[in-house]
């Protein structure tokens, strides 16, 4: 064992991890794509680490900004105007196209929703939150009641109000339920959402959260009718629509943001991840005219030692003005495809692959039993380990990613060139037939 991974283990608890069953491998360098382990070993970066690392490891010119920054001002209280948190929060509500916004910055995306549940209640003066069973929001207090799957087992009771509703999941409803098309999925959905929210009571719901396309929990594209009726039905029961784009913002989907596949404009839009990419850590909410201006007479109950960091907001600039300079909307449109049709040659080829979901440069495949697309592990429960194996068998072969539950993540940096695309894929397809095997 080397001296940095035994020091590791000594000192550092791992997230999500039993301590004694993790192995941590010491990573010593990366470059573009690209990471390599003390052994020399060199990795397929396939899930842009945590969907964060849009523009790949040693970017320049985000570097050399963030290094300007600390040379000239590296921190001042969040009570003092300073160049570039303006000019941060002016790229970051032109990107958003939402007129007259604003944006009250944050260290990370759990801290941005839980800033987002805040500004609803002050807002609407109401204080149940609904928000989506296969969602992650964070692990934080708010943020991990927000989350609708076992990560936030843990928070758990909690502060009341935190409720949560079925998203579309067209592939996992129940077997009686029988879709025509995308349309037919979105009215059922939207059904059971306005039957809770009757239930519930409209007058006592300030917030309704979404993942504008669930992440870790399967990259779950909801129809677009469906995105537009929660917008009418937050609309028509003043309730404060807040869509997460802290993992799907950014060009991941093939826009900005990706709200705007949907031709809808959300009330709150809280974001992190791709905004520096993870250079250094930041986050924050877009806050629409109507919910910003409500601030102008009533106090806004938020505040944090480290929001709208001069060094981060050096970083946002750099990175926007990167996401211009390396054409990276272009890049997804043209990687996407490619992604596509190598998933779709995958699900034809192996038995294993049952749905795919892919959207710009952020997919998954569900890994099934068989033809009726029986997930290989059930619900929050591996006990043989079967999902750590296949993605220690990728690992093994020079391809990091992540699972969850059944499905496997694959969302690669917005730089991969159709060439390092299909050469990390071929590592996929050669697993992928001893996964066809094992089941």
């Amino acid at each position: 064992m080397s001296q940095i991974k035994d020091k590791s283990l000594q000192y550092n608890l791992h997230s999500w991890s039993a301590q004694k069953a993790i192995n941590p491998k010491v990573v010593t360098k990366a470059e573009g794509i690209y990471f390599w382990d003390e052994d020399g070993n060199k990795y397929y970066d396939m899930s842009s680490q945590l969907v964060n690392s849009n523009l790949g490891h040693g970017n320049k010119a985000i570097g050399q900004a963030i290094k300007d920054q600390v040379d000239k001002l590296s921190f001042i209280s969040p009570a003092f105007a300073v160049d570039v948190r303006s000019d941060a929060a002016e790229a970051i509500v032109k990107m958003s196209g939402m007129k007259n916004a604003k944006v009250f910055f944050t260290n990370a995306g759990a801290e941005s929703n839980e800033n987002a549940i805040k500004m609803a209640k002050q807002y609407t003066g109401k204080w149940k939150i609904f928000s989506m069973y296969r969602c992650y929001h964070g692990s934080s207090a708010g943020a991990g009641m927000l989350t609708g799957e076992p990560r936030h087992f843990a928070n758990e009771p909690g502060p009341a109000g935190f409720i949560k509703y079925d998203g579309p999941y067209a592939y996992r409803a129940p077997k009686q339920v029988n879709f025509k098309d995308e349309d037919d999925i979105a009215d059922f959905y939207l059904e059971l959402l306005e039957n809770q929210i009757l239930y519930e009571g409209p007058d006592s719901i300030a917030a309704i959260f979404m993942e504008s396309v669930v992440g870790s929990n399967g990259i779950l594209i909801p129809p677009k009718k469906w995105v537009k009726g929660v917008r009418e039905l937050c609309t028509r029961f003043n309730i404060v629509m807040v869509c997460d784009e802290v993992m799907a913002g950014w060009y991941r989907t093939g826009k900005a943001f990706a709200f705007h596949n949907f031709d809808i404009e959300p009330d709150l839009v809280t974001f992190a991840k791709g905004v520096t990419c993870g250079y250094v850590p930041i986050g924050g909410v877009i806050v629409s005219e109507k919910i910003q201006k409500y601030f102008d007479d009533h106090k806004m109950m938020c505040g944090l030692t480290y929001n709208a960091h001069p060094v981060g907001c050096a970083a946002a600039i750099a990175t926007i003005e990167e996401y211009k300079n390396l054409n990276i909307e272009e890049n997804v449109a043209k990687q996407g495809k490619v992604l596509r049709e190598i998933l779709e040659g995958f699900a034809k080829k192996h038995p294993c692959v049952g749905e795919i979901r892919q959207i710009g440069l952020f997919s998954a495949m569900e890994i099934v039993k068989d033809d009726a697309g029986t997930p290989i592990v059930s619900f929050n429960n591996d006990p043989e380990g079967i999902m750590p194996k296949i993605i220690g068998m990728l690992m093994q072969e020079g391809f990091f990613t992540y699972a969850h539950e059944n499905m496997i993540v694959v969302a690669p940096p917005l730089i991969i060139t159709e060439e390092e695309l299909r050469a990390g894929m071929a590592i996929m397809d050669k697993i992928l037939d001893s996964v066809d095997k094992m089941i």
